[in-house]
């Protein structure tokens, strides 16, 4: 496998990504491609990010992992995470890979996690050039998804408030209100050491509200007939299971649901077999990594 650390433009910002090319690669193929996104306020550094690029890679596919615009290396307003700014940068990265000599333009897939996943699969409903999508513990529906991660009537509460508050601080201040990572999207003590070195620790009051607003849902149907494969943890610490059922319950076909035990939300982390064997079983049925060779 080689690697190559390279650049390219979303909108007015430079962003930065890493092209990893199978190791039997020859001039003059062309191969089909993985865009693998990374989590909530994470980079192209994260094990949920590195360890499928690689494995996908080691498979035959070209993949390409970039830091979204305000995380990692890219340009942008550090921490501030629109989602359908995401979706804009994630179509940004597949119309530069479609140009790559080694790529196959007309198959090139996205694969994220979490909040990449969520992004994944919009950009996926919305761009007809995406070949193919697998999200892993992802969402659909952001306010049902918060409801989740804050249960009781006291942390909905608190939640909400602060979302309420981020509006009036813009209106009064012009800036933003500024919010710990955890207060968006509690993650477990035991599961945070799997967060990537340099992640984003406060963000905006503008990012929870972008989130809560995003529906995937409303878009998973028109995939189809382009193949979809959901992965969840049969219970996620982080983001409810329920999210990846509704999204299966509105998607068209083909789409594939697989619950997990024995695993948590950073599941590519983890570099669980089952995972793996699933993977590997639906990307020969519905995207198997065949070369062409260049007109």
């Amino acid at each position: 496998m080689r690697e190559e650390a390279v650049t390219f433009m979303s909108g007015a910002l430079k962003l930065a990504g890493v092209v990893h090319r199978p190791a039997d690669w020859r001039p003059g193929e062309k191969r089909p491609c993985f865009l693998v996104l990374h989590g909530f306020g994470s980079n192209k550094s994260s094990g949920n990010s590195v360890i499928p690029a690689k494995l996908l890679a080691d498979w035959g596919y070209v993949t390409f992992r970039f830091d979204m615009r305000g995380c990692g290396e890219s340009e942008g307003e550090f921490g501030r995470i629109i989602c359908l700014e995401q979706v804009e940068d994630t179509r940004a990265a597949l119309t530069y890979m479609a140009g790559r000599a080694e790529v196959d333009g007309e198959r090139i897939g996205l694969i994220g996690s979490s909040f990449g996943a969520a992004v994944s699969v919009y950009a996926g409903g919305v761009d007809k050039r995406v070949a193919a999508v697998v999200s892993s513990g992802g969402w659909g529906d952001g306010e049902r998804k918060f409801r989740g991660q804050h249960p009781t009537p006291e942390a909905w509460a608190k939640f909400t408030a602060m979302l309420a508050e981020g509006k009036r601080h813009r209106e009064r201040t012009g800036t933003s209100l500024m919010v710990p990572r955890y207060e968006i999207v509690p993650i477990p003590p035991h599961l945070r050491g799997n967060l990537a070195k340099g992640s984003v620790e406060a963000f905006p009051a503008e990012t929870a509200q972008s989130m809560f607003d995003f529906r995937a849902d409303d878009v998973v149907g028109a995939i189809a007939p382009r193949p979809l494969l959901l992965l969840h943890a049969s219970t996620d610490s982080v983001t409810p299971t329920e999210q990846s059922i509704e999204m299966f319950k509105r998607a068209g076909q083909p789409t594939d649901l697989h619950l997990f035990a024995e695993v948590d939300h950073f599941m590519f982390g983890e570099e669980n077999v089952r995972v793996r064997s699933v993977l590997a079983d639906w990307l020969a049925r519905y995207f198997p990594a065949k070369a062409r060779v260049a007109a």
